[in-house]
């Protein structure tokens, strides 16, 4: 980390600002561009400081994030992580069916715990029905088990880095504090707004694709009646051209009858 810092004062280092006001920039404009594109950020903290502050923003931006323990293998074993959340989907059928009130009391506390258990480690990425197009990690020593199984899988990850740890483990690196709380919601809340940013123009363009095509639909709509009058027109002089011929011939072979 030696590059990020800017001094060391009474043994603390003093990580330099302005590279990690540059190294924001770069990873938001990343970050606004997974969003545009219609991909999903998993959100990572599970220190305590920064629990409730990205559980907030993650849920602000509309994506997944985790707070609790990492589930092992969550990753590089997703579709076991994809089991266990439809059994929790199927749980909540089974208590909206009545299917529940037809346990015994001891059966119906059991599912009800499983339930809970489900819910506090998976319930925040139950709409994730595929892997992530990245991970923004606060702290990358305690989440060091979901960077390595975002690395195996080619998975930017985007992580807040202190002057304790390893910058070459992520993709996007922001030297900061990743001890406060102001820190985090800093670097966070400036993340969330580059891709709320990107969230926003996918809408647009989306709108505007929508309402070109309608457009278009709109301007087909005249030109295809032209063509249906003119080919009319076109049938109905065919139609006249015949009609005199056959008079005429008519003419003609009555003539030759009185002749």
């Amino acid at each position: 980390m030696a590059p990020y810092i800017f001094m060391e004062r009474n043994g603390i280092h003093i990580i330099d600002l302005n590279k990690t006001v540059a190294k924001v920039d770069e990873a938001a404009d990343a970050l606004k561009n997974i969003a545009k594109a219609g991909k999903k950020i998993l959100f990572v903290a599970t220190k305590k400081q920064a629990k409730q502050v990205v559980a907030d923003y993650a849920t602000s931006v509309n994506m997944p994030y985790v707070i609790e323990r990492w589930p092992g293998g969550m990753l590089t074993n997703f579709p076991t992580i994809r089991k266990a959340v439809k059994k929790m989907t199927t749980i909540d059928k089974m208590i909206t069916d009545g299917t529940f009130e037809n346990l015994s009391k001891r059966e119906r506390l059991q599912v009800t715990r499983q339930r809970a258990k489900l819910e506090k480690n998976l319930g925040s990425i139950a709409d994730l029905n595929r892997l992530p197009s990245a991970l923004l990690i606060v702290d990358v020593m305690k989440e060091q088990i979901a960077v390595m199984e975002a690395k195996r899988l080619g998975i930017p990850v985007f992580a807040m880095v202190d002057t304790n740890s390893n910058p070459d483990v992520a993709d996007f690196i922001i030297p900061a504090n990743d001890d406060a709380t102001k820190s985090i919601e800093v670097i966070v809340g400036s993340l969330c707004a580059a891709i709320k940013e990107g969230l926003e123009e996918r809408k647009i363009e989306k709108a505007d694709s929508a309402a070109a095509t309608d457009s278009d639909d709109k301007d087909a709509v005249p030109a295809k009646r032209e063509r249906r009058g003119k080919a009319k027109k076109e049938l109905m002089h065919k139609d006249d051209v015949e009609a005199i011929k056959a008079k005429v011939a008519s003419k003609y072979i009555k003539k030759e009858d009185e002749d």
